[in-house]
């Protein structure tokens, strides 16, 4: 939506082939109406101002796929995780506001103590307890102890109140706890950018080792991981076979 090639020239490119079936996937894990909703509403204001109308699927998160989740503990075996004194899981922010209104119920949301870790009807949808939901398929697969483990979120913006806890002071919070080694993991993010390269492994690094930490690893994301890679072709497929029965 940001960046070349534009959305608009690749979607002109899919309307000129005439595709049957076209499948809208945003490549974020875990939903929220101002990332991954955006970019599908996008997508199916330009396909409704088509003359032919193709078979439309939408994959509209992926967060327990066991591609995604393996490809995550994959690439975070590759560093010795027993040496950190601590792991840290930051994922993209979101407004409180945003993640209440999947809460028909209004009693469960922000509400409960621990409402995250809990399974309900009431947040089944919530992009929290779904960024919580992978930390655990995570953790499990790697062996971690509760206690050896934190799930914080970062890039926020504005003055409204955001998910918590926020990166920063869970870093701040760590240090105090007498945290030296510490690596973190951003399950949010499919590709290094700004948040990753920037906001953590520049900003966070320096401000941890202000307060006296003594070793960072940002471990990096899963780009264009092989087995990642393999895992999204299966989903896709699999949502070619379902639409196609």
């Amino acid at each position: 939506r940001y960046q070349n090639p534009s959305m608009d020239s690749v979607m002109e490119k899919i309307r000129k082939e005439n595709y049957d079936h076209i499948i809208i996937l945003p490549l974020f894990p875990h939903y929220a109406s101002a990332s991954g909703g955006s970019a599908i509403d996008k997508a199916l204001k330009i396909i409704k101002e088509w003359w032919v109308l193709p078979k439309i699927s939408v994959i509209n998160q992926f967060w327990n796929n066991e591609g995604y989740i393996n490809s995550i503990v994959e690439r975070s075996k590759a560093f010795d995780l027993k040496s950190y004194d601590h792991i840290l899981f930051s994922y993209h922010g979101l407004p409180i506001s945003h993640v209440k209104r999947i809460d028909k119920s209004k009693k469960h949301c922000q509400k409960t103590d621990d409402c995250c870790s809990i399974k309900c009807d009431a947040n089944h949808l919530c992009y929290a307890h779904h960024c919580m939901e992978t930390t655990l398929s995570v953790v499990a697969k790697l062996g971690l102890e509760m206690d050896a483990w934190s799930l914080s979120y970062q890039s926020r913006l504005g003055p409204v109140k955001w998910l918590e806890p926020s990166t920063m002071n869970k870093v701040e919070e760590l240090v105090k706890r007498g945290v030296k080694k510490l690596a973190i993991v951003a399950p949010a993010f499919l590709a290094d950018g700004l948040e990753t390269l920037e906001e953590l492994d520049i900003g966070i690094r320096e401000h941890f080792y202000e307060l006296g930490g003594e070793e960072l690893t940002v471990i990096g994301c899963l780009n264009d991981d092989s087995e990642w890679i393999e895992g999204l072709g299966v989903l896709i497929d699999k949502t070619f076979q379902t639409a196609s029965a």
